[in-house]
């Protein structure tokens, strides 16, 4: 692993997205929670939207408990597996109330406990929530990273521990936004528009 290589890399996209950040609409860690439990193969423009409604209704752990299974489906059914996603958040609010006063817990150990909360979930959370070390892999991620030849890992959990490995932890949530920007500007899973890219000449594919 080049450490130097993957700074000066995220530095290049730094500057080609200064804005880079989250696109998920939220306005506390528990709408956040559960924001990220919604976009799991959805969009953050499908997850905004219905999170919109939802959060106007029911935006504490107290209220989604509480909320009847069938209402709660109904609030949610413009994302992609709605019915297991209701489950999830009914069943991650209970434990919010019962096992911590009603708060979103601070650790990744906790995050991952939680119905329907998995790594990549609880690096979101950890980073964009609360300020701290998260890096999450999602499909842009471990796209982008493997054709940059960061990692060379089939899963992403695999992608995730390369990364972390070589990139300081008070980089890690900014990692995580850069690479999805290009992921989705660039760096495409169909047709990369690899002409407008800042790293080509940094691209294993350019380099004998």
């Amino acid at each position: 692993m080049n450490r130097k290589r993957t700074q000066k890399i995220l530095d290049i996209l730094q500057d080609a997205y200064p804005q880079a950040g989250t696109r998920l609409n939220f306005q506390s860690p528990f709408q956040l929670l559960v924001a990220v439990v919604l976009s799991a193969q959805s969009t953050d423009e499908q997850v905004n939207q219905v999170t919109k409604r939802l959060f106007s209704q029911y935006s504490t752990p107290q209220g989604m408990a509480y909320l009847p299974m069938e209402e709660l489906q109904e609030l949610i059914k413009g994302v992609g597996l709605f019915r297991n996603k209701a489950r999830h958040i009914k069943a991650l609010s209970e434990i919010l109330i019962e096992k911590y006063g009603g708060e979103v817990p601070h650790t990744f150990e906790e995050l991952i406990e939680l119905p329907g909360v998995g790594r990549k979930s609880a690096n979101v959370v950890m980073a964009v929530g609360f300020g701290l070390p998260g890096l999450g892999v999602d499909t842009h991620v471990h796209r982008v990273s493997n054709r940059l030849g960061l990692v060379d890992a089939k899963q992403p959990h695999q992608t995730e521990a390369g990364l972390k490995a070589q990139i300081p932890r008070q980089r890690w949530g900014q990692a995580h936004h850069l690479l999805i920007s290009h992921g989705r500007a660039v760096c495409k899973a169909r047709s990369p528009q690899c002409s407008f890219c800042p790293l080509e000449s940094m691209c294993p594919k350019n380099i004998d």
